[in-house]
């Protein structure tokens, strides 16, 4: 049994079993009504929005619980701002990336931006590839870190960076090195550990920019994805079209979804758009 998948959506909200855990959350894309709502009752917790961050029910929820997506296991925590150590809506990302590098005629070097607890950097290393895995947060490192250790790859070639994207950007490129695959996942707002603050509406030009000279001579692939309302695939594949000009190869973009058994409403969760070699 996978460990996860979408039960059900509506009304502003969306029901998830992550495990043998079941959790209501806040959902602004659902604008329909609910298919099962017999089925909301069976959640162990909620969260809510209205007052403030709350959960209800948390007491209910353990304080870490593993789960298994498509082969790959994560480390899962029950957070103050409704998150749980996961975005699964990236998970057909994650399988391209598996695929992309495994194709590679040798094992490419791959930088993870905005990293979060390491989905897309378990996924490139599964296949094979050196990673460079950066995030603002010093416990969402930590974090990826444990979910690597959990899958065993605790000695595989992975640089765990906690830095501002922008200026380890500018540093590697004084350095020299070169990535053969970037992938990001520029938050809407973000604020670093000194204080940097990143506005993906006026940074992430800039963000590309310092990507495109990062890349190697020969590069694979840049992944880019987005859960910033108004940040749809036509805006993200212009973007990366226009940063990527001159290099050949193609982009192509879409709707990143939650998805269910057959019948579930497909829940839109984001944007992305690739390119590849």
């Amino acid at each position: 049994m996978n460990g996860y998948e979408l039960l059900d959506s509506g009304n502003g909200a969306k029901l998830e079993r992550f495990g043998d855990v079941i959790l209501a959350r806040p959902c602004a894309q659902a604008v329909w009504q609910p298919q099962r709502p017999a089925l909301w009752e069976t959640a162990h917790a909620t969260f809510d929005r209205e007052d403030g961050n709350r959960w209800h029910g948390r007491r209910r929820l353990p304080k870490e619980w593993p789960i298994d997506v498509d082969g790959t296991r994560f480390r899962l925590s029950g957070t103050d701002f409704g998150h749980l150590g996961i975005f699964p809506e990236q998970r057909a990302q994650w399988a391209w990336i598996r695929e992309t590098v495994a194709a590679a005629p040798r094992p490419p070097r791959v930088l993870n931006l905005f990293a979060y607890s390491g989905g897309s950097t378990l996924a490139a290393a599964r296949a094979g590839a050196e990673v460079c895995h950066l995030d603002a947060s010093k416990g969402m490192v930590q974090w990826a870190r444990a979910n690597a250790a959990l899958n065993g790859l605790e000695s595989h070639p992975i640089r765990w960076i906690v830095d501002d994207a922008h200026k380890f950007l500018n540093r590697e490129i004084r350095r020299g090195r070169r990535y053969d695959g970037i992938i990001l996942d520029p938050p809407t707002y973000g604020r670093g550990g000194n204080g940097e603050t990143y506005k993906i509406e006026r940074d992430l030009t800039e963000t590309l920019r310092l990507c495109r000279a990062l890349l190697s001579d020969a590069p694979r692939f840049l992944l880019l994805s987005a859960h910033t309302p108004g940040h749809t695939p036509v805006v993200l594949s212009n973007v990366l079209t226009q940063a990527l000009r001159g290099l050949g190869g193609a982009v192509s973009s879409g709707e990143m979804l939650l998805t269910g058994a057959e019948g579930v409403f497909p829940l839109p969760s984001g944007a992305y758009a690739r390119w590849q070699a």
